[in-house]
């Protein structure tokens, strides 16, 4: 591999932009803060196609499991900028590494990163703050590509929770907004929850396995993981290698502490409340933070320590549970949502779902795979929501667009292209979970098309429904994004999942070629289930647009339900918020205010009454009291001297000297 790739510039170049242009803000030009903007996150993903390069041009290695090649021989590249912590035995690098699955998300996050930072100069372009909102943005890429490039879990955490402040500042944005500003909040606070068990994964990887690095924690499994992959009796099985590893309840309990911080990252159940409402932040902003890239980070984690959740099958099988519960649950909600970003947000826990199902399967590199396809289509749906939004004025109710086809046509076929697959896209392994991935399947292709029914085909169900025209600036990002859309998907699951094999493992290659037959019928069933959704979705919003209406007349419980999101916020709130408000207004009130304080108060009282009266009886007035006062100070001192020319190993200087006096 090229030795001058320099992945410490990766991160550093957004890191300057954000110094620049917050530092600067207030003397730079508006066209200086879009240069340096839009060079910082343009130089990173160049950096990263220099690293594609380079990696392509090394000579190839052939898998031993799967018989073809798939990586280079110079992956992973290490890069070691200095030690961080040295401890006896533990020493802990600030290490960034590249391999096969580091260099996709790279490519993600800078490259279609890029696009979003592309697209704010046009959305944003009115806005005040101008600079500050690119100061936070590029302070977000930074942190992500930290995230995404570091060789140890602490690294990992540091970029972890730098994108989590990034997040927070960008989502409230409008921090004159108290929605916004609450919602930057409860998103700061959820995802301490995850954060926390993300910590106790750490600290119990460290006090079990001496180290954090990724490359030494895997190596305590042996070749693979400790993973392989045998036929026995006609059935395939998991073979794990002896070694000595933890017990298989330590084991468990790690990767259910990665699977907590995950789930807050990530908005599974039931850590999924933040990311609704972070909807208040800038469409940009919701396109790039909570579509493609840090909702992502969750999935992101438990495919880099595979090696864990492979010994850890119980945990691995809660990874599943979770992610499919989270997928249906979140379809369901985003049945009857009006709001056409919230529409959107709901589809994101959805699909992480699918991330989360596949990766509890151990297919990991599907997980990726639809993570990737994932970035692009959503990211694409979000910008072109935030096209409508910007010409419909700031309106953002789907009942009062429609008849926008012929008015915004760019953003009209390229969300008709995100749309489309969306709505066709599928994954999931076994059978319970194969099920609800396949029922999610059909909830997804209805919404996604009430979606587009609502706001572009129809008659308009408003007065102005249009009235910003749609600069160049906006448009460019959405037509390469539906490009990227359309080819996405034509990499193809298995030379995907081929390249990724030397990061995650060669079970997903190996199942999706074990029955072929199976596997073409199950496609060709879930392609069948995504038509079925799109046609309810025609009859109901296209042939007979007032049947939602007596549809949720007629069951007025389940509408009531769903449109008020299970209730799970209003339970969150009587359940936690209210009590831990009453706590800290009444009891930690009292005991700070009334009894710490309050007392504290009254020591400070007392102590300075009684001084005063001690220096009250100095000051009485009578000269012959002063005269005595006088007298008997000057006696000390001159016995003082006596002795310490007396006594001289009384050594009075001493203390003279420790007060400061000689």
């Amino acid at each position: 591999m090229n030795e001058s790739l320099h992945l410490w510039l990766i991160p550093l170049l957004p890191f300057v932009g954000f110094l620049l242009n917050g530092i600067f803000a207030s003397r730079l030009r508006k066209g200086a803060v879009t240069a340096i903007g839009l060079l910082a996150p343009l130089g990173s993903f160049l950096l990263v196609l220099n690293a594609v390069a380079a990696s392509v041009i090394s000579a190839p290695q052939t898998c031993a499991q799967c018989g073809s090649a798939t990586t280079s021989v110079a992956f992973p590249y290490t890069e070691t900028i200095g030690h961080w912590i040295s401890l006896g035995a533990l020493q802990i690098d600030f290490s960034l590494v590249l391999d096969q699955l580091s260099l996709v998300m790279l490519l993600v996050v800078t490259g279609v990163g890029f696009l979003i930072h592309f697209y704010s100069v046009g959305y944003m372009g009115h806005e005040e703050g101008y600079a500050r909102y690119f100061s936070f943005l590029n302070l977000f890429l930074f942190f992500m590509t930290v995230l995404v490039l570091a060789g140890n879990l602490l690294l990992m955490f540091v970029g972890w929770e730098g994108v989590g402040l990034a997040s927070y500042l960008l989502i409230g944005f409008y921090f004159n907004k108290t929605s916004a500003a609450n919602a930057g909040k409860k998103a700061f606070i959820v995802n301490r929850i995850g954060d926390f068990g993300f910590l106790i994964g750490i600290f119990l990887l460290l006090a079990n396995f001496g180290t954090l690095s990724f490359s030494e924690i895997a190596a305590k499994f042996g070749p693979s993981g400790g993973v392989q992959l045998v036929v026995q009796n006609g059935v395939l099985m998991l073979r794990h290698s002896p070694s000595s590893l933890p017990s298989a309840g330590i084991l468990t309990a790690i990767c259910l502490c990665l699977l907590l911080g995950a789930a807050g990252k990530s908005a599974q159940l039931p850590l999924y409340v933040w990311l609704p409402d972070a909807m208040e932040g800038p469409t940009p902003v919701s396109a790039l933070i909570h579509a493609a890239t840090m909702v992502t980070a969750g999935a992101y984690l438990v495919a880099r320590t595979h090696m864990l959740f492979d010994h850890a099958p119980k945990a691995l099988a809660v990874v599943g549970i979770v992610g499919a519960a989270t997928a249906l649950f979140a379809a369901t909600i985003g049945l009857v949502q009006n709001d056409i970003k919230r529409v959107l947000a709901y589809s994101t826990i959805s699909q992480l779902g699918y991330m989360f199902l596949a990766c509890g399967v151990s297919a990991y590199a599907a997980g990726i795979f639809h993570l990737v396809t994932h970035a692009f289509f959503k990211a694409l749906l979000f910008l072109g929501a935030g096209s409508v939004i910007h010409a419909m004025g700031g309106e953002q109710d789907l009942r009062k667009m429609g008849g926008l086809r012929k008015k915004l046509p760019v953003t009209f076929w390229t969300m008709t292209i995100a749309i489309l697959y969306a709505a066709f896209v599928h994954g999931a392994s076994g059978k319970i979970l194969w099920f609800l991935g396949l029922v999610t399947a059909l909830l997804t292709s209805f919404y996604m098309f009430r979606l587009w029914y609502l706001a572009f085909l129809g008659e308009p169900r408003s007065e102005q429904p249009h009235r910003h025209a749609t600069p160049f600036s906006m448009l460019a990002p959405l037509v390469v994004l539906a490009a990227l859309s359309i080819c996405g998907g034509w990499i193809g699951i298995e030379h995907f999942a081929d390249y990724l094999i030397p990061s995650t493992g060669a079970l997903p290659s190996v199942v999706s070629a074990a029955n072929p037959p199976l596997e073409f019928l199950l496609g060709v069933l879930a392609f069948g289930v995504a038509l079925l959704g799109w046609y309810i979705a025609h009859v109901f919003y296209r042939r007979k647009s007032d049947r939602p209406a007596q549809l949720a007349a007629a069951l007025p419980a389940g509408y009531r339900i769903l449109a008020n999101k299970y209730y799970v916020d209003e339970f969150y709130g009587a359940t936690f918020v209210k009590p831990l408000f009453a706590i800290s207004k009444y009891l930690l009130g009292w005991v700070v205010d009334t009894a710490i304080l309050g007392g504290l108060a009254w020591l400070l009282a007392g102590i300075a009454s009684l001084g005063g009266a001690i220096l009250q009886r100095w000051q009485s007035g009578n000269l012959r009291s002063y005269a005595a006062w006088l007298a008997l100070g000057a006696a000390a001192v001159l016995l003082f001297v006596l002795l310490s020319s007396s006594w001289p190993h009384l050594d009075f200087a001493i203390a003279w000297r420790g007060w400061g006096l000689r």
